[in-house]
């Protein structure tokens, strides 16, 4: 009898070891499932950042924000060499540590995670240490993961994440770590293209307008505030001619002469640019096609009867000829294939058409 009981007390701990390690593999399974629908939840709100019109800076400052608050992170600090040197791109901590931050690069237990691509962790004991890395600081930070940051095998710069809790970090997923380092390495990768065009927009000489690169920076950020817009480019038909058979002084005084006149008879809402040699782009921010046809008509007629002189060359003079096409944007489309289509229209049509065309 004794046996029997036995036997079936085996049986039901056996049972209850199978049930719990059922239970535990569920429960991990469903922490698994929890943490890829987090990750995805991040790589979309990332995915809806580098989509968003605001600045470089203010994207990767979003960044920042997305895994401090999804992850639960303490301290997150993004660090980037520019050319230059390392600036702090974007970061939680107090500015004051900052000078510190930004000079990792030289403190030799990073050198080496730097050379083999490889992250860092560090950490101290109790709270009376501090990391190796902190120059005035005791309270702050107590462990650290260091991740160097790669696009296309060359380093840019590095992602630190820090607590104020020593070994902190000891049991962390890294896995899920590297996930968020490359998914912030592609978005470097990403909106360095936007940064360069925001460094390269410049205004033109005669016209005193923006170059094009304008409109794919600051310029859409305006035209995005709406759903739709009309996008409206023209080209000055005669300028080569002007240029040619007068003066390119006086060429250049008709291209001032068109976009004074543009820029003091349009709203502030819209945006107007000098597109490149005699064609320039006006946006319409949210005003539908039908809206702007009969000021471009007023436009283009004000705009042709007005004679461009110069006194001092034995009274040079012109009457400028206006070519336009015009498009409806859509928030969120292919602006740049929007102005190409403009472009090559009114760069192949007849020379002598002067006239408003919908594209």
């Amino acid at each position: 009898m004794l046996i029997i009981i036995v036997i079936i007390l085996i049986v039901a701990v056996v049972g209850l070891v199978i049930y719990n390690l059922n239970i535990h593999k569920k429960i991990q399974t469903y922490k698994n499932i929890n943490q890829k629908i987090n990750n995805l939840s991040v790589v979309q709100d990332f995915m809806s950042t580098i989509g968003e019109t605001s600045r470089v800076e203010d994207k990767i400052k979003k960044i920042n924000n997305i895994l401090i608050e999804k992850y639960e992170i303490k301290y997150s600090t993004i660090v980037v060499f520019n050319g230059a040197e390392y600036e702090i791109k974007a970061s939680n901590v107090d500015e004051r540590h900052w000078d510190s931050l930004k000079r990792l690069q030289d403190v030799d237990m990073f050198k080496d995670s730097i050379a083999q691509a490889t992250p860092k962790y560090v950490t101290v004991n109790n709270d009376t240490e501090r990391l190796p890395y902190q120059q005035m600081e005791f309270g702050r930070a107590k462990c650290a993961i260091f991740f160097p940051l790669y696009i296309d095998n060359v380093y840019i710069g590095y992602w630190i994440i820090e607590s104020g809790t020593p070994h902190d970090f000891d049991n962390v997923d890294t896995t899920v770590l590297e996930v968020i380092k490359d998914n912030i390495v592609s978005v470097l990768k990403t909106v360095v293209h936007q940064k360069t065009l925001e460094s390269i927009v410049r205004k033109d000489l005669f016209s005193g307008l923006y170059s094009e690169e304008y409109l794919y920076g600051e310029g859409r950020k305006i035209i995005d505030q709406y759903t739709i817009s009309t996008i409206c480019m023209f080209r000055i038909t005669n300028l080569e001619e002007i240029n040619h058979k007068c003066s390119r002084e006086l060429g250049n005084k008709v291209v001032e002469e068109i976009s004074d006149y543009i820029k003091n008879n349009i709203s502030d809402q819209y945006v107007f640019v000098r597109y490149m040699g005699p064609k320039f782009v006006i946006a319409f921010s949210g005003v539908e096609l039908n809206g702007v046809v009969e000021y471009i008509n007023d436009l283009k007629e004000r705009i042709e009867n007005l004679e461009v002189v110069i006194e001092e060359k034995q009274r040079e003079t012109a009457f400028p000829r206006l070519n336009f096409a015009v498009s409806t944007y859509y928030k969120g489309t292919g602006l740049e294939e929007i102005l190409k289509k403009q472009e090559q229209y009114l760069d192949n049509c007849d020379i002598n058409e002067s006239d408003i065309t919908n594209i």
